[in-house]
């Protein structure tokens, strides 16, 4: 392993796991835990689940389990490139999306509607609940066991969480993950690495699409200026289809070099000398600099506008709410229509009755609550003659 800087988590350091494990002879305690999430259920599951396009016919689209390595590949890179623990910041990077219920954004807002009168429901704390509690792949413990800097990794990425709902004030009862406090380096990076994943990748599956045109992209000043470099770089190619990947390697750089320059910046002027002064030091020190802060924030208003509202992607909006509104419903007036596991577990009281049900919704992949759908309930509500 590379030197780490004296911030960064230690796997020899880590504050352990809730159920006491012998050491393995080959892997550290972080290297155990990212191996965990890769071999789990719910990470396997993540290939059938909607990044943007729901059960998409492209074999070239991105789905969660795509996004998920696209992101743990960007995290691992500034993980290196700032002396941090690279595999405590790919698993974060792997494990982030594990939360997440079919049908993407659409199915987690059914979802929390349908939660609201019991707690509600959030696919990050629904991360912490898969790794804690609903994987089953030990005799000794339910969850995977992980270490306490993963779970706080995960929990606190975006930052201290002050008021966390049920889901996250069960998990952090158990483990007490100090909600308060800023995240290690590593989960830090692993947030700014999903951004950058999503603002580039999104952008290309979109132009892949043709929901937009590169001109339409060139909009936003930073994508024109990326454009520009690259037909200047290239200027014996004519084929679009060769240089959009360019575009979005040359995008994806120069936002990878801001972040560690402005990172670094941050932490010449904080001084951390050890992973509790980063907790403690009461502002993200990993981050873009003011001007690309803005720029990622005008690549997703303009992916708001052209490619998560368009026609085609929202005409399976309100079908995908329904397909998760309706099997909630279902499942909660009859605990029987569960699979026989699921439903011999069911409780009988509120509101942990629906949150059973919410967990087993949430696991589901997009394809499999479609299946569900047309045992419990009918035919699909999603069109058939959507071709994105």
């Amino acid at each position: 392993m590379p030197d780490l800087k004296p911030y960064a988590c230690d796997p020899a350091a880590s504050r352990g796991r809730r159920f006491a494990q012998a050491p393995s002879t080959s892997r550290d305690a972080f290297q155990r835990d990212r191996d965990r999430i890769i071999h789990c259920s719910a990470f396997r599951r993540l290939r059938y689940k909607t990044q943007v396009f729901v059960a998409p016919d492209g074999d070239h689209f991105r789905v969660r389990l795509t996004h998920s390595l696209e992101v743990a590949q960007i995290a691992r890179t500034l993980a290196r490139a700032l002396g941090l623990n690279e595999d405590l910041a790919e698993a974060l990077a792997l494990a982030h999306d594990l939360g997440h219920p079919p049908f993407g954004h659409s199915g987690e807002d059914a979802l929390e509607e349908a939660m609201a009168p019991y707690g509600g429901f959030d696919h990050n704390a629904q991360t912490l609940r898969v790794v804690t509690k609903l994987e089953h792949r030990y005799p000794g413990f339910d969850g995977l066991n992980l270490c306490w800097e993963t779970l706080e990794g995960l929990a606190k990425h975006n930052g201290p969480v002050t008021a966390p709902g049920w889901a996250l004030a069960e998990v952090d009862a158990e483990h007490h993950l100090e909600l308060g406090t800023w995240a290690s380096l590593e989960a830090q990076v692993a947030a700014l690495a999903d951004d950058i994943a999503y603002d580039n990748h999104d952008l290309d599956d979109g132009l892949r699409a043709g929901l937009f045109t590169i001109e339409d992209a060139c909009s936003v000043a930073f994508t024109a200026d990326c454009w520009a470099t690259v037909k200047a770089r290239f200027p014996n190619v004519s084929a679009r289809r060769r240089l959009v990947p360019e575009l979005v390697r040359e995008a994806i750089g120069r936002m990878v070099d801001d972040l560690l320059t402005e990172t670094r910046a941050r932490l010449a002027a904080a001084a951390p000398q050890s992973v509790n002064d980063v907790r403690a030091a009461g502002r993200s020190l990993v981050g873009f600099s003011p001007a690309m802060a803005a720029v990622s924030s005008q690549l997703k208003a303009f992916l708001r506008s052209r490619m998560y509202s368009h026609p085609l992607v929202s005409a399976l909006r309100d079908p995908s709410q329904l397909v998760v509104t309706r099997l909630f419903a279902a499942y909660h007036a009859d605990t029987a229509l569960l699979p026989p596991e699921w439903a011999a577990a069911a409780p009988l009281a509120e509101p942990a009755r629906a949150r059973h049900i919410a967990d087993f919704l949430a696991g589901m992949t997009d394809r499999y609550a479609l299946r569900c759908y047309g045992e419990v309930i009918g035919p699909s509500p999603l069109p058939t003659d959507i071709n994105i």
